[in-house]
């Protein structure tokens, strides 16, 4: 447990709060992590919540966006981001779905959610909606370098794990959906 920790808090040395040493030991409730000997301000890493967005259009073709930046860069994804702390889990969605492809759309349905590894905050908490398109021109926009719709049969590789199984929730696809350790390794 003390590696996983030490892992967790590679990055954090000092107290956000009040700016002194961090350091890994039990809590109150027994697990490791990093605490201010100085306040008693508690760093917790917990997985961090985004969304994604499934689009189907009228000839069953799926939206994808091609990622501009890390992670993945260059791949294929749903459109997708992390949640903002001032928005809902639905209002996330609707803002990247605008953000990516410069289209309007609506929630029909929550799709499913997937815990899964992230490399840069190490667990996410992915949850994927079904939009249908209300509005707006179809053209990449934020950290996306492309937008466009695919034939379900003519995929290309899609970068993360929790796309892949939205996708085969809502199509009945078995793409591939591997998951990481925290350490990288994939989980069988």
């Amino acid at each position: 447990m003390k590696e996983l920790a030490n892992l967790l808090y590679k990055d954090a040395h000092f107290c956000q709060r009040c700016g002194n040493k961090l350091e890994i030991k039990a809590d109150f409730e027994h697990k490791l992590r990093a605490i201010c000997e100085n306040c008693g301000f508690v760093l917790y890493r917990n997985p961090i919540p985004a969304v994604a967005i499934l689009v189907l259009n009228e000839q069953n073709e799926i939206l994808l966006i091609k990622r501009g930046i890390e992670p993945q860069i260059g791949m294929w994804a749903l459109p997708s981001g992390y949640a903002e702390i001032f928005m809902t889990p639905e209002e996330n969605a609707i803002a990247e779905l605008k953000e990516e492809t410069g289209l309007d759309g609506e929630i029909t349905r929550f799709i499913d959610w997937f815990f899964g590894y992230s490399p840069i905050y190490y667990r996410v908490l992915s949850l994927g909606f079904r939009m249908q398109i209300t509005g707006g021109t179809l053209k990449a926009g934020d950290d996306a370098t492309d937008a466009r719709f695919f034939p379900i049969n003519a995929l290309p590789e899609i970068a993360f794990a929790a796309h892949r199984h939205f996708i085969n929730c809502e199509t009945g696809l078995k793409l591939k959906v591997n998951n990481y350790t925290l350490q990288g390794e994939p989980i069988p």
